[in-house]
């Protein structure tokens, strides 16, 4: 068996609470999990709650683990990278590429989008950076005409669907959940249950970081041979806006 290194412990704590909403798992639930038990933990924490506190976190309660610049330099680098503001999928999908960039959950702390983006505007005059400045003027301009914004992010408002037919799950996304599952029903010999949908402004994202995160597991287009941990993974998600 190799060795459990510390790293490897301090991103399986980290990787495990962003699957229990923000909430890192006690010992018993992480081990189970995991796989990590409490001798290899001790190696290098006299106590399992050190290693919580080593991975930015206290007991149970998720904490800001980074401070601001180093929040708003991480956004910024991503911006650059799409060369647009970043929506909530493009978070959750770099997050789950690179477990040190700030997770969705510690960048809400900030505020809502626009007041993510003044923040960062502010920051970016201060230090020269003029295209992200630009980049955060169509968010902060947008989001001035309120009824506008709401009324457009209502009728774009769109789900991530999971359905099940035989032993095998579909992910796929829809504007409507019911008239695609008629759409598919009809298609297979098979019944079909609708298990779970995710609501979001961005299903595109959303879809695509189910589809990333479950492709060892992908028989065929969007058709996966989950077990039972992958749907309640997936069912934890309600609310992607």
């Amino acid at each position: 068996m190799s060795l459990i290194t510390k790293q490897s412990i301090l991103d399986a704590i980290r990787r495990t609470a962003e699957n229990n909403d923000g909430i890192p798992l006690g010992q018993g639930r992480f081990e189970k999990e995991t796989g990590i038990n409490s001798y290899a933990c001790k190696k290098y924490w006299s106590t399992f709650g050190e290693a919580q506190r080593e991975a930015g976190f206290t007991a149970n309660t998720l904490r800001v683990a980074h401070n601001k610049e180093f929040v708003f330099e991480n956004l910024i680098a991503l911006m650059r990278e799409l060369d647009k503001f970043p929506t909530e999928g493009d978070l959750i999908v770099k997050r789950n590429k690179d477990p040190k960039f700030p997770s969705p959950r510690s960048i809400k702390r900030l505020g809502n989008k626009k007041e993510i983006a003044e923040k960062i505007s502010e920051y970016a005059k201060q230090k020269g950076y003029n295209d992200i400045v630009e980049l955060c003027r169509t968010i902060i301009e947008n989001s001035n005409e309120r009824k506008d914004l709401d009324n457009s992010k209502i009728q774009s408002l769109g789900e991530v669907y999971l359905f099940k037919s035989g032993r095998y799950y579909k992910i796929g996304k829809t504007n409507d959940t019911v008239c695609r599952g008629n759409e598919i029903r009809i298609q297979l010999p098979e019944k079909m249950d609708l298990i779970h949908s995710i609501k979001t402004d961005d299903p595109s994202g959303v879809e695509t970081y189910w589809h990333k995160r479950f492709e060892s597991k992908r028989m065929q287009g969007e058709w996966f041979d989950l077990g039972s941990a992958d749907i309640k993974a997936f069912k934890r998600w309600r609310h992607i806006i």
